[in-house]
């Protein structure tokens, strides 16, 4: 099996006469990975702790808490109050992530038929929503009640939707036809 790696230093090649590249520096390649999941109403200081805690063990590494930028009266928040987590990955980490995901955790998915082509948007990012983090192996399944969702967006230097589409095909990713 090849690693994302291997499969990003090939791709120019595949893609060199679809889109007419010259140099292996215009094909598209994966930048980041960001893994998201949002707090919201919980006030419940436990609940966080676990969300916390499972997205460190999902991605390797600590979350940051992430902020609002303006008080909003009619959801009760204010500016300043943490509203979720995210962990940033990239090199190594993000490699690994991404073989994971790809191999283990959205097979788990229930009802799985491929990814839809329509979450790519204009600058050639992909979004996915996951309804349950316990697809991850690294989650414990003995606590069903505190599920939650996260969502990994794939962070690429496609220009276009087409190019987006087109590279993350090859680097492996289980799109609908």
């Amino acid at each position: 099996m090849q690693t994302i790696a291997e499969k990003e230093s090939k791709i120019f090649e595949i893609l060199k006469e679809k889109f007419g590249y010259r140099n292996t520096m215009q094909a598209p390649k994966l930048q980041k990975i960001v893994v998201a999941a949002k707090t919201g109403s919980i006030k419940d200081k436990n609940k966080v702790e676990v969300i916390i805690d499972r997205l460190a063990r999902i991605t390797g590494q600590k979350p940051k808490a992430n902020v609002a930028k303006k008080s909003i009266a009619t959801f009760k928040l204010r500016e300043g109050s943490i509203i979720g987590y995210s962990v940033t990955l990239r090199g190594k980490r993000m490699q690994d992530f991404l073989d994971k995901l790809i191999h283990v955790a959205l097979p788990r998915t229930r009802d799985f038929r491929g990814l839809n082509v329509t979450a790519i948007d204009e600058m050639g990012n992909y979004t996915i929503g996951i309804k349950e983090h316990t697809i991850f192996p690294e989650t414990s399944d003995e606590e069903l009640s505190n599920v939650f969702g996260i969502g990994v967006t794939l962070v690429t230097s496609a220009k276009t939707k087409e190019e987006a589409e087109a590279f993350l095909r090859e680097l492996g990713l289980p799109l609908k036809k």
